[in-house]
């Protein structure tokens, strides 16, 4: 078994309908996301709307989702500001999440050695494992390889990784150099196929809020050796990532828009994402009533 599970969602974060923070939202939708066959959450990341979350609100919601499910909670407790990252990893920690998702700091675009120096001082800062998040169509630096073994085999808590850097072909040789207890997931759901292929111990996803099942197959199938029924649940679920992700509504949107559809409204989304666009909803309802759901 992962140290974290196989399958963890990126959970979106409940609004209410003047805007505020909906922490009994919060703590009933990750309770949901666990019975539907999450092994642990992210909470606060991208997906979660964390650039328009306050300081505050972001501890409350980590403090929210740790009371409410008994499986691993993985802090989006850092930014592009090492310092503030720090402060926000020491108040999480405390908080008693179990781990913290590092993200390449976004816009300020550092050197490899600023990146190293970065996710030095943000692990130092815990006794949490910290998963390291390589995401450069959103940071616009990508993490070197060479960067990350470093970090593997001198950081005793970087332990794993998320990488939405679209080359599964980097696991291999990634995993051929770190420590044997060091996990990569796949950040980039349409890819989950080959990262399983090439080594990747799960996902941490978005469209998870309504897969988790079916992704916790398809990687069990890999396991096993059943590329053949591997592909075919792969196959079945690219609808469900076509849906997450366009020019018009992005993922956050696109999650808020199916968990209606499944019975737990969680709000619009803060600007500058606003509410879906028109028709998100219909092909919420297609993607959804394809993969069996009962609407």
């Amino acid at each position: 078994m992962a140290r974290f599970g196989t399958v963890i969602t990126a959970m979106a974060t409940p609004f209410g309908a003047d805007g505020s923070l909906d922490l009994d939202g919060a703590a009933r939708l990750a309770r949901w996301l666990v019975e539907h066959g999450n092994d642990g959450l992210v909470v606060a990341g991208t997906t979660g709307e964390s650039p328009v979350l306050t300081d505050p609100e972001r501890l409350d919601l980590f403090r929210a989702v740790r009371d409410a499910v008994d499986v691993p909670v993985i802090a989006g407790a850092t930014t592009n500001d090492t310092a503030h990252s720090i402060e926000m990893t020491e108040r999480a920690t405390e908080i008693g999440v179990d781990a913290v998702l590092a993200v390449v700091p976004y816009y300020n675009k550092p050197s490899q050695a600023g990146l190293e120096a970065h996710f030095r001082a943000i692990a130092a800062a815990t006794d949490k494992p910290v998963m390291l998040y390589d995401v450069p169509g959103r940071t616009g630096r990508p993490l070197a390889t060479d960067t990350m073994v470093r970090l593997a085999n001198e950081v005793p808590n970087v332990v794993a990784l998320k990488d939405a850097g679209g080359d599964p072909s980097r696991v291999a040789t990634l995993l051929a150099q770190v420590p044997s207890g060091f996990e990569v997931y796949s950040g980039d759901e349409p890819l989950n196929l080959g990262f399983a292929a090439y080594g990747a111990v799960g996902v941490v996803g978005v469209s998870s809020h309504w897969t988790a099942g079916h992704q916790g197959e398809m990687f069990a199938a890999v396991a096993e050796g059943d590329l053949a029924r591997a592909r075919e649940i792969h196959q079945a679920l690219l609808p469900s990532f076509a849906y997450m992700n366009s020019d018009t509504c992005v993922f956050s949107q696109a999650v808020k828009v199916a968990m209606a559809l499944l019975g737990q409204p969680i709000g619009e989304c803060r600007l500058p994402l606003g509410p879906a666009p028109e028709g998100t909803a219909a092909a919420a309802r297609t993607v959804l009533a394809d993969l069996g759901y009962e609407l």
